[in-house]
């Protein structure tokens, strides 16, 4: 049974060495679906969230109309409370962070011809699907970033494009806030202020893409107008920390948002009696954002301090940059790649009963690449649900090491 359940997920080239690492031992293990009496801790991604009872209480009561003609109420209570927050004009409420940089693209690049500037890691160019050259007719150009979210300035400048005939025209620098495949780095301030002067000189707009921009805010106690001060727009999630079940905000100028309204109905996204959803939005950045992710930060950094204590030297974590809830497990793949560190999590052994006894604990995280593992912490999870997840974690690492 085992055999055929690991072929289910594991390339056949690496099925012989997770079988040397965990036959050798003879530990019979059970998949999720052979496990009665289990607890399951998602640390995937803080997009599993479900609303909490605040929100589904707004929800239910929320006070709607139609959006498309601007008469729902609580979706503009929303909108004006965003652009506050950031210190902007106008927001618009759109269904996904996707949608929102899409927008952004089109309003910004509204000359054909047009390229934009992106890191290479980015949201934008690596999980929109190309998007903004499928749709809206702009082209990306990327530069590497660094491990914590940056590109190079001087890169930057050799890159932007207008004067020759034969090259497209560098029409936006867009970036990320906090970098999710960096590690959820939030970025320096002085380097967006470097950047925003480049920009500036430039005659370029800035776009952030900001899903997790409230996580910034928090790890670098400033509030996120502060970050934002210089970009044209900015688009962020309430499906991800904030804990909201749907929906991400586009902010900007009274002008830019009128256009971005307009582009908004283009891409299917005019919404009607939305503020059933919006409602809980509100309540995701009410008053206790700040409290609820500097829990999610502390949690993710006790979960870094677990592995860095165990001084693995197959697994570890650059404990020095560890800045929001998102976890990177770097992973020796000489012993074991990161799919197969995922699916050793989602299983149990004979010998991880004498250590949990009845609390048998699965953990599911996300296989960024073949030697780095993504561990999300988020609102859902509770102190209990850390501990145990660390305990299954230094299990399985200390079995690796063994």
């Amino acid at each position: 049974m085992l055999t055929f359940h690991i072929k289910r997920f594991l390339p056949f080239k690496k099925l012989a060495t997770f079988k040397t690492i965990w036959y050798k031992n003879k530990r019979t293990m059970y998949s999720n679906e052979a496990i009665t009496h289990k607890e399951v801790v998602d640390l995937r991604s803080d997009t599993l969230t479900k609303p909490n009872a605040l929100m589904r209480k707004a929800m239910f009561e929320a006070e709607v109309g139609d959006d498309v003609m601007g008469e729902d109420p609580t979706v503009m209570a929303l909108e004006k409370k965003a652009a506050s927050l950031l210190g902007k004009e106008a927001a618009l409420f759109v269904p996904s962070g996707t949608m929102a940089n899409l927008i952004a693209i089109m309003r910004h690049c509204n000359q054909r011809g047009s390229e934009i500037i992106v890191g290479d890691s980015s949201h934008i160019f690596k999980y929109e699907q190309g998007n903004s050259a499928q749709i809206a007719g702009v082209q990306l150009r990327t530069l590497p970033n660094k491990v914590d979210g940056t590109f190079d300035l001087c890169e930057l400048e050799r890159n932007i494009r207008g004067d020759d005939d034969h090259e497209p025209v560098t029409a936006l620098i867009c970036v990320e806030n906090t970098h999710n495949l960096c590690g959820g780095k939030a970025l320096p301030l002085d380097w967006l202020d470097k950047l925003a002067h480049i920009a500036n000189l430039r005659g370029i707009p800035l776009h952030m893409d900001g899903a997790r921009l409230f996580n910034a805010s928090v790890y670098q106690q400033v509030p996120p107008s502060r970050i934002v001060r210089d970009f044209a727009s900015i688009s962020f999630c309430l499906s991800k920390g904030l804990g909201a079940p749907i929906g991400s905000l586009l902010v900007g100028s009274k002008q830019f948002i009128k256009g971005a309204r307009r582009s908004r109905k283009a891409l299917g996204g005019g919404m009607r009696q939305v503020g059933i959803i919006a409602a809980a939005g509100l309540i995701a950045i009410g008053e206790s954002w700040t409290e609820r992710l500097t829990k999610d930060h502390a949690r993710a950094l006790k979960i870094a301090h677990a592995v860095v204590n165990l001084q693995s030297k197959k697994i570890t974590v650059d404990i020095q940059n560890q800045h929001t809830n998102i976890i990177l497990l770097n992973i020796d793949s000489k012993y074991m790649n990161a799919q197969e560190f995922c699916q050793r999590l989602s299983t149990v052994t004979d010998q991880e009963k004498t250590i949990f006894g009845n609390k048998l604990v699965i953990v599911r995280a996300y296989p960024k690449n073949e030697s780095s593992v993504r561990l999300v912490t988020h609102c859902d999870l509770t102190d209990d649900d850390v501990d145990a997840a660390i305990q299954k974690i230094k299990s399985v690492i200390q079995e690796l090491e063994s």
